[in-house]
């Protein structure tokens, strides 16, 4: 996973391509924690985090957003009590991307477990 971490982004221009069946099982071998999930015909990348209470889920949503700002990348949040579920796709490409397992990776540094 420290790859992952320590790659960068691309841009989301119009050149990028959506990752194929064996580069998404590749990639998700690194992020046990995540799940592969459909929705609406796209492969998005899913985990759910747990948390003691609402406040602790907020604070972990917050942390989210910025590193999706700081990216300019942005996932799909659902806070709840006791959790959040992070949701990374790209949209341009209507699928999964490098980019969204580069982020899953680093949303993993943010959990404090």
């Amino acid at each position: 996973m420290t790859y992952l971490i320590e790659a960068v982004c691309e841009p989301c221009g119009g050149n990028i391509v959506k990752l194929n069946d064996a580069e998404i099982a590749e990639y998700a071998n690194e992020l046990p924690e995540w799940t592969i999930v459909e929705c609406d015909g796209e492969k998005q990348l899913q985990r759910v985090f747990k948390f003691k209470n609402f406040a602790k889920a907020m604070a972990f949503s917050n942390d989210v957003a910025e590193l999706a700002e700081s990216e300019n990348h942005h996932p799909s949040l659902l806070t709840e009590w006791g959790k959040v579920t992070v949701t990374w796709w790209t949209h341009s490409v209507r699928g999964l991307h490098k980019n969204d397992f580069i982020l899953a990776a680093r949303t993993d540094l943010l959990y404090p477990d």
